[in-house]
């Protein structure tokens, strides 16, 4: 190659300036500035509309001037918020992005990601890089032009764009900097490359010829698959359909858009008699559970014998807009628990449950020990596990600080009930709070996922993962109030505030007494990640709180009592085969062991086949630390 007459990816680089995908400003998060400029300013008008309402409302305090502020909350109303209203209502139908800010930013992802592809694929012969393509190219003037327009279209892309910091065009441009110092074969001036693998000693790990090596591989990989937008990646890859269990709707569990599966049991897997029932968020996709082979909660539990029943919260719809936490969080449950009830008479059901899905299970399971025992019956759900399940919320132990302050800092629950209250709360606003609690998420899931290109099958193995993580669900509008008023805020589960209807007139809209878990005897698996920034392990503290704690519970422990497990591991480790096979070990070894039952006697459960009752881990889990595993980026749920 002529070196005196080749490009540098530099020189290339400088032609585009400093714009908002450099992260010049050194921040550890993505700032969505535009968006929470324009979110402050929409919250603005309509408390100012409200104010001139008010003021329009009482002209005997207000004289002449509620003639003026009649006149002037119409021509508000009429020429600004009504359009908002609207706009955030037709998105919302849509299924599209309300926030119009990050509507084009969402475009420029496209767009910007087609432009990596098309690069690529200018110097790609039949699945492999072209070597000699590339070098003509970086050589030759006609090249040289040829990647100045390229680096011109990025440029434009990238000053349009709304945000700083690390963001997920911030992962993008360094792809774009790794395809250009893979064509001109030359480093980078004064920065580090891109997936460079650092040694031990946090040196680099490897060589410049390795680098380019490694590179176009990854850039083959990419192409080959057309994954530079993993979006769109996983939508062709799976055909909109995660899951690999079979399961039927049970039939008359239908209840407004909430449905209850049951997984079919796979041939040659011989029955249990147990029943687990699975209780997920009511904002993501419940597949989280069974996203694929070698992937899902529910075939590890098949497996063990269990049959297997999931709550399906649907997608909800306007009919569904006034429907709060006491129809998700008791009535459901109530219906559903009836339903299992009928079909298996007497036999053990188990409850496991999924961050939001396990924390709306403890005062369900609470305010159903207090109807039980106070009609002189027993507790008849006696296990609960919880994966990642936050309980208490508050601004020091929890861990919840910084998204408790955004949310009283930024959340409006009058602002968004004229928005939503109609259509629900879409996912991208849900997913918008989020980046408040994960700093940098969306850079880190990108920028893994562009790394980890060049493992075998590591592209294809993610796309369920990745089409479940960027095709949420809506939140139930009424729910969501509750959601952040009563837990984020109120925390009222651990305050011992929370209530609930009940079919008992004495309990009914009274405050659920969560010591009634101890008295019926339930006992809780708390299985919590020490990196986790969605649920932190402060937050995750409900065995410690209430059921069979090991201290302060009538009679003899018998093995009965609480497990607490924490890992080193973020949110969503279930999408990892070995830290799945790992969960799925040690809830087997809780739900597997005798109990004592709920009025202080002993009581012998029956245990799964091949297992006796009170076998233990071997790891240390009460009350400390079950091994260290490494983590995948996480999610919201």
């Amino acid at each position: 190659m002529n070196e005196e007459r080749k490009i540098r990816p530099s020189q290339l680089l400088a032609g585009m300036g400093i714009t908002p995908a450099d992260n010049r400003e050194g921040l550890k998060t993505a700032v969505p500035w535009r968006s929470l400029c324009s979110g402050a300013q929409t919250q603005a008008l309509f408390q100012y509309q409200n104010l001139l309402e008010g003021v329009s409302r009482n002209p005997w305090l207000f004289g002449p001037f509620s003639i003026v502020a009649g006149m002037q909350g119409a021509f508000l109303k009429c020429a600004v918020t009504e359009p908002i209203r609207t706009h955030a209502r037709i998105t919302a139908r849509a299924g599209k992005e309300p926030d119009i800010y990050r509507d084009m930013n969402g475009w420029i992802y496209k767009n910007y990601a087609r432009s990596l592809y098309d690069l690529c694929g200018y110097f790609m012969k039949d699945g492999r890089f072209d070597r000699l393509k590339a070098r003509r190219v970086a050589t030759t003037p006609e090249g040289h032009r040829m990647l100045k327009e390229y680096v011109q279209e990025f440029a434009q892309m990238e000053y349009s764009y709304n945000s700083l910091g690390m963001t997920r065009l911030h992962a993008m441009k360094e792809m774009l900097k790794c395809i250009l110092a893979v064509v001109t074969e030359t480093p980078l001036d004064g920065e580090d490359l891109p997936y460079t693998r650092m040694s031990a000693g946090g040196t680099d790990g490897m060589t410049f010829d390795e680098w380019l090596e490694e590179n176009r591989l990854r850039l083959e990989c990419l192409h080959g698959a057309n994954a530079f937008d993993p979006k769109e990646y996983s939508e062709r890859a799976t055909g909109g359909r995660i899951g690999c269990s079979e399961y039927e709707i049970v039939r008359g569990s239908n209840l407004r858009s909430v449905r209850l599966r049951r997984y079919r049991l796979p041939k040659g897997v011989r029955r249990n008699g147990r029943v687990l029932y699975m209780s997920t968020p009511l904002i993501n996709k419940p597949e989280l559970f069974d996203l694929a082979e070698g992937k899902s909660v529910i075939q590890g539990m098949q497996r063990k014998g269990y049959t297997v029943y999931l709550v399906d919260y649907g997608e909800c719809g306007p009919d569904d807009a006034d429907l709060g936490l006491d129809f998700y969080g008791k009535t459901v449950h109530d219906r559903y628990f009836e339903i299992i009830g009928k079909q298996h008479p007497g036999a053990v059901i188990d409850v496991m449950g999924y961050c939001m899905g396990g924390t709306l299970m403890l005062p369900y399971l609470a305010r159903r020990a207090e109807e039980r025992l106070s009609r002189g019956g027993k507790m008849d759900i006696r296990k609960l596990a919880l994966m990642a399940s936050p309980v208490r919320f508050d601004d020091d132990e929890s861990g919840h600080g910084q998204m408790r302050s955004f949310i009283r800092g930024n959340y409006d629950p009058g602002v968004m009930n004229k928005l939503f209250g109609s259509v629900n709360i879409p996912p991208q606003s849900i997913d918008f709070g989020m980046n408040e609690i994960q700093p940098g998420v969306h850079y880190m899931v990108l920028s893994g996922f562009y790394e980890r290109a060049v493992q075998p099958g590591a592209i294809e193995d993610s796309a369920p993962f990745l089409y479940w993580l960027t095709h949420g669900t809506k939140f139930p509008a009424a729910a969501h109030r509750d959601w952040i008023g009563k837990f984020f805020l109120g925390n009222e589960l651990v305050k011992g505030t929370y209530r609930l209807p009940s079919t008992v007139p004495a309990l009914d809209g009274q405050p659920v007494d969560m010591e009634a878990l101890r008295r019926g005897g339930v006992r809780i698996f708390d299985y919590r990640g020490s990196r986790d920034p969605i649920a932190p392990s402060g937050s995750c503290v409900a065995s410690l709180l209430w059921g069979m704690r090991a201290e302060g519970n009538d009679g003899e422990p018998c093995g009965g009592t609480n497990r607490t497990v924490e890992k080193n591991i973020g949110h969503i480790f279930v999408v990892s085969r070995k830290l799945l096979a790992e969960y799925l070990e040690t809830v087997s070894v809780f739900l597997d062991e005798a109990e004592c039952g709920g009025d202080g006697q002993k009581g012998v459960e029956k245990a799964a086949p091949g297992r006796s009752p009170g076998r233990r881990s071997r790891r240390r889990e009460t009350g400390g630390t079950a091994g260290q595993s490494p983590t995948l980026p996480p999610r919201t749920s």
